[in-house]
């Protein structure tokens, strides 16, 4: 329900908003409101190398969004052949980009790294059991599918000439925990601006076409689902809502300066109030159509993140003890077929493991490539979810 909030009496600023200092009462918040899970908006989507732009209701206090595609994919073959690369069918969202009152691209990264961050918070969550081709193999783990979903076709697979139905799900994490809610937004005031852009791939990066083949999607339909929370009216008269003061950021970046050695990427976006969740990662490697290089001993030496001049706190032997580390954490096993890596702060115990980014300079990403790999125009696509500071104060 949106509510009125006056300002008349001692206010509190956060996310950039003004409301009643003694409106913020968190025990109260969570002991009275309702979680709600509403339509934002459905709707014939761009197409590929399109975009579309959702306005979100102002209302209550959001904590999530679901973005769902459904469609047609046809595939007709009068002569050459037809393939998808490794960004089907995850990043067939190429950008999804998130602002809120003036917070520019809280996230800003891919549908598959939306993906995988799905399956590092929920343990819950795996892939086990649920059947999809991955380069002409039939994979049962690593896939990051669930089973309500369909793919339609194979990832980096060759293609047979038909019409296959295609449903994907993508989860856009606004707060960072769905409990705590911290980094979720107050909505609910005419002052909110909350904007979800999507950015659909182009045709050339998600398929593979020789000859007269063809690729299409047709029907295509967005929906953008809210995960919403009832702001619930005091005995006073005033709304009441839990502390609102934290941002919550997915920012993904690309390096492509990448060489058998060791390679330390400096982090961008370092600063004080910050405090730095988790950072994904994975090498993109050869001619085009690329594909992740497997996170494993064969490809990977020593991978590790470091501060300051030369503090090393974590360190993985090679790719593969990455590897079983983050299926320990995430129980899915995120290298399998992706080639995922990850450096996990939050998992276990957040308040414990999370980096200070204000006490801890010069943050760097240390990937290292073992000499025996080939490396032709590698791009290394990295996230970095942190949490920090939005205006709190009175």
């Amino acid at each position: 329900m949106a509510q009125q909030v006056s300002t008349q009496g001692p206010v509190r600023y956060m996310q950039g908003i003004a409301v009643p200092a003694e409106s913020v009462r968190p025990t109260e918040f969570f002991a009275r409101t309702r979680r709600h899970f509403q339509l934002e908006k459905a709707t014939t989507w761009a197409g590929l190398g399109g975009q579309d732009v959702v306005e979100l209701k102002k209302s209550d206090v959001l904590g999530g969004l679901t973005i769902r595609f459904k469609g047609s994919l046809v595939i007709t073959l009068p002569s050459g052949t037809a393939a998808t690369t490794a960004r089907w069918p995850y990043d067939l969202i190429k950008q999804v980009r998130f602002t809120a009152n003036g917070a520019s691209n809280l996230i800003n990264c891919s549908g598959l790294k939306l993906k995988v961050r799905e399956f590092q918070v929920r343990a819950d969550l795996n892939d086990r059991g649920v059947s999809n081709t991955y380069g002409g193999v039939a994979r049962t783990q690593g896939t990051l599918a669930k089973a309500s979903e369909s793919w339609g076709v194979g990832s980096a697979s060759t293609l047979s000439a038909g019409t296959y139905d295609v449903d994907l799900e993508w989860f856009v994490p606004v707060a960072e925990d769905q409990v705590d809610l911290s980094g979720a937004i107050f909505c609910a005031t005419s002052s909110t601006d909350l904007t979800l852009t999507i950015d659909w791939e182009q045709s050339t990066n998600l398929f593979a076409l020789t000859g007269g083949a063809t690729a299409v999607i047709n029907t295509g339909v967005v929906e953008v689902h809210s995960t919403k929370y009832a702001i619930p009216i005091g005995a006073d008269g005033q709304i009441v809502i839990p502390d609102l003061s934290l941002f919550h950021s997915i920012i993904q970046s690309r390096q492509t300066a990448i060489s058998n050695a060791e390679n330390e990427i400096r982090l961008v976006g370092q600063g004080a109030g910050k405090s730095l969740l988790r950072v994904t990662y994975q090498l993109w490697n050869g001619a085009t159509p690329q594909q992740p290089l497997a996170m494993n001993k064969t490809n990977f030496s020593k991978q590790s993140w470091r501060y300051a001049g030369n503090e090393t706190p974590d360190e993985y032997q090679d790719g593969q003890v990455m590897r079983l580390v983050n299926e320990r954490f995430y129980n899915s096993d995120i290298a399998a077929v992706w080639g995922f890596g990850a450096h996990e702060f939050a998992a276990e115990n957040a308040f414990r493991d999370a980096v200070d980014m204000g006490t801890t300079s010069e943050l760097r990403l240390v990937v290292g490539v073992q000499s025996s790999v080939t490396l032709t125009n590698p791009g290394l696509e990295y996230v970095q979810e942190t949490i920090f500071q939005a205006g709190a104060g009175a």
